[in-house]
């Protein structure tokens, strides 16, 4: 994966309004899914109009298929980030939806999170008690398909000074991947937060990447 020419594609959708529109649901994930097929901008573009410049709800699918696209390309090059660590193993599946890695042979599912208005509490409160701000994310965020329990990592972007703007921190991944080795450079299984859902032992954390 060539990250410097994924990271130019990305930022060519910031230029567009990051605007979902309706929920997330699996019917739109399913009419969207030739955001897999690229990781060029015009070309996928050129996908949206050809599959829905005929609908009354072209602008909606529009953007649907635009978010779909840049956080599905920021997750793949984020995992690259992650697997080019001596500590990090890529897991064999790349379709699995419980595992993208291993750290000290433990697994993770990742996933790249602007910091939540509905936790409803403020950042150096988030911080300073990431096992309730994880708690949150497991109870509130990947819900139909995309819903699991598992070991995951939440990295939580934030832009400061321009909340509104969280978003296009993903589209960072130069910057993105040193703080992800400065994670990676001083992980420590111990210093993970556990718990217990339906039964289950899940392992977790918070990285967060703040400007």
């Amino acid at each position: 994966m060539n990250i410097l020419q994924l990271e130019k594609e990305l930022k060519k959708r910031l230029d567009f309004p990051y605007i979902w529109g309706r929920k997330q649901t699996n019917n739109l994930d399913n009419a969207t899914n030739f955001i897999y097929k690229t990781n060029n901008f015009e070309a996928l573009l050129a996908q949206i109009d050809a599959n829905f410049k005929n609908s009354d709800a072209y602008l909606d699918l529009k953007n649907y298929a635009l978010n779909r696209w840049f956080n599905f390309w920021s997750a793949k090059a984020i995992e690259a980030s992650f697997c080019e660590h001596e500590q990090v193993i890529a897991h064999k599946n790349s379709k699995d939806k419980y595992t993208d890695f291993y750290i000290s042979n433990i697994p993770f599912d990742h996933k790249t999170t602007v910091f939540p208005k509905g936790f409803n509490k403020s950042v150096p409160y988030a911080i300073e008690h990431t096992r309730e701000l994880i708690e949150w994310f497991y109870k509130n965020q990947s819900q139909q398909k995309r819903h699991h329990l598992k070991n995951r990592l939440f990295l939580v972007v934030l832009d400061y000074n321009n909340p509104k703007d969280n978003w296009k921190l993903k589209s960072e991944i130069l910057w993105l991947q040193k703080i992800i080795s400065t994670y990676l450079s001083t992980f420590d299984a111990q210093n993970l937060e556990s718990f217990y859902f339906q039964n289950q032992l899940i392992k977790s954390d918070v990285i967060w990447a703040i400007k």
